[in-house]
């Protein structure tokens, strides 16, 4: 028989105590202490308002939503607003067309809707009245559109409507300077004008801090006005006629979709663009023109659905500006999961066939409809 030790040993199990300097201690032979989780220095704070102060000065942002959504541009404009503003200075944000997003985590304090118009229709007229109205009542220092599309427009017309000094291409903006782009590459500084359009990455959108994101009284205007253009709405272009780099709608194929017939049917009965990862096209199922990725082209549409594609890294680069990252895979913890917005656990073909029926239904159920109202 072996003798038995005299040595009592630690019962890793048994309750601890916290020291002074954070450490845990399990005292032999004593049953006081706790075995609770402790938090650490690793836990997420919460952000604190930028300013609670009453606001003297305003700087205003003027931003058309998309689907009353805005895009990461938009959300960037308002970041810039942010950072630049004092403690005095409330960041006041006018989404033209309305959204139901939170802009006071990208730093807005007040946020104004405009539900009358929206970057799908063409009345300049009226935005102008619109925002004549706004600065009459919150007299900004200075605005801030982003410098493109229809948020481009207003600016510079805004500009020379009202006689505004304004700067495009803006990359970055100081307390009293805007450094803009130039043809050549090069870079040229300014002072800070009254309009400020800023292009893409010219802040980053995770603050320090949140605005205070109160909603207003939407702004509306009953007064008519005579035009000298005509909106003759949207025209929709062939997918194949324009880049991925432009498509807002995008049918994506990989590895593990292997009936292209379906797709490229799916993808004509939706009105969307085409694109593949790399492995479908080293397989000869889609042109090079067609690949998306770090190593291929670089989008960002509204929607992108990824039929069969696990998510290479290099894949994952090119998506990463996507609003909307829908992927069908049979493989749960594929890596695109972790970038999907929705994430569909089918087969790609069969999710195919369904779609499309599903759309054909939606479609001659909206004839049949515009029939019985003509």
């Amino acid at each position: 028989m072996q003798p038995t030790s005299a040595t009592r040993r630690i019962n890793p199990r048994r309750p601890y105590v916290i020291s002074a300097n954070g450490l845990k201690r399990i005292i032999l032979g004593s049953d006081q202490g706790t075995r609770d989780l402790q938090l650490t220095r690793h836990t997420a704070v919460a952000k604190t308002f930028r300013t609670t102060q009453t606001a003297t000065r305003n700087l205003l942002v003027l931003l058309h939503s998309d689907n009353g959504m805005l895009d990461a541009h938009g959300k960037e404009v308002i970041a810039a607003a942010a950072l630049l503003a004092d403690l005095q200075t409330a960041v006041v944000v006018a989404v033209l067309g309305g959204t139901g997003e939170d802009l006071g985590a990208f730093g807005a304090d007040v946020v104004i809707t405009l539900s009358q118009l929206d970057a799908m229709q063409f009345r300049p007229e009226l935005s102008l009245a619109l925002v004549a109205k706004l600065i009459a009542e919150y007299q900004p220092q200075h605005l801030f559109l982003a410098d493109r599309n229809a948020d481009g427009d207003l600016g510079r017309r805004l500009a020379a409507r009202c006689k505004y000094s304004i700067a495009t291409d803006v990359v970055e903006v100081g307390g009293d300077y805007a450094l803009r782009l130039v043809p050549g590459g090069k870079y040229a500084r300014c002072a800070l004008p009254q309009i400020v359009l800023l292009a893409r990455h010219a802040a980053d959108v995770n603050l320090p801090f949140i605005g205070q994101g109160r909603s207003v009284m939407t702004h509306e205007c009953t007064e008519v006005f005579p035009s000298v253009v005509t909106d003759l709405g949207l025209e929709t272009s062939n997918p194949d006629s324009i880049s991925l780099e432009e498509a807002d709608f995008i049918v994506s194929a990989g590895n593990g979709m292997n009936d292209m017939e379906a797709f490229n049917a799916l993808a004509t009965l939706l009105g969307a663009s085409v694109g593949a990862s790399r492995v479908a096209v080293d397989d000869g199922r889609f042109s090079r023109d067609k690949q998306v990725g770090a190593t291929g082209k670089t989008v960002q549409s509204s929607v992108y659905l990824a039929l069969g594609i696990s998510g290479a890294v290099q894949h994952l680069q090119g998506i990463k500006e996507c609003r909307h990252v829908i992927a069908v895979n049979l493989d749960a913890s594929a890596p695109i999961a972790k970038r999907a917005n929705l994430m569909v656990v089918e087969d790609a073909q069969a999710l195919m066939r369904a779609l499309m029926s599903q759309v054909q239904q939606a479609k001659q159920e909206k004839m049949t409809t515009q029939t019985s109202y003509a």
